[in-house]
């Protein structure tokens, strides 16, 4: 198998990036929406996370082209909130279970010392055993689930929330925030 390039995510990304998580949408229950986005959606979700300077990743095939995402996004838009994030991952359902996830989880990571953040968050359907095990993995520890919040499929859902709190360190050696 040729070896999948991870690289920042660019505007010509949009349509795969759409085109994967409109895929989750419809057969899975790594998101609650219920109907797919349009490309106008991921295009204003792009921009916003150019402005506010967070993280987009692609895994590329050489064959197949973009086959999975991953993003920071403000986990609230208040003030306080401003050094958490919470992470989205995505892959293409015929790649997935070949460790695309952790290759795109690990730029976020990194990205997130760089930019100085605190705490990652991730929101995971308690009954998605990959990405729970994918994030604890990565350091990051279950500190809450919340039962039968999400209804999607005739069904209730309930989510586990995971969170990793970033080594004050930086790569460069500062202390976050300051």
């Amino acid at each position: 198998m040729p070896p999948i390039h991870i690289r920042p995510a660019t505007e010509q990304d949009l349509p795969a990036i759409s085109a994967i998580y409109n895929d989750a949408v419809l057969t899975t229950t790594a998101t609650y929406d219920y109907a797919t986005e349009g490309l106008e959606r991921r295009q204003a979700w792009f921009r916003d996370h150019v402005e506010l300077g967070l993280p987009m990743f692609v895994g590329e095939d050489p064959i197949a082209g973009i086959i999975g995402w991953s993003s920071l996004s403000p986990y609230h838009r208040r003030p306080g909130f401003r050094f958490t994030v919470e992470n989205s991952i995505y892959v293409h359902a015929e790649h997935r279970g070949r460790g695309l996830g952790g290759r795109l989880l690990e730029p976020l990571i990194r990205e997130a010392a760089r930019l100085r953040l605190h705490s990652i968050i991730a929101a995971i359907d308690a009954s998605n055993e990959a990405s729970l095990r994918l994030h604890q993995r990565w350091g990051f520890a279950e500190v809450g689930r919340f039962r039968e919040v999400g209804f999607k499929f005739d069904r209730w859902l309930d989510v586990a929330y995971l969170q990793l709190l970033i080594p004050p360190e930086t790569a460069s050696g500062q202390k976050a925030g300051g």
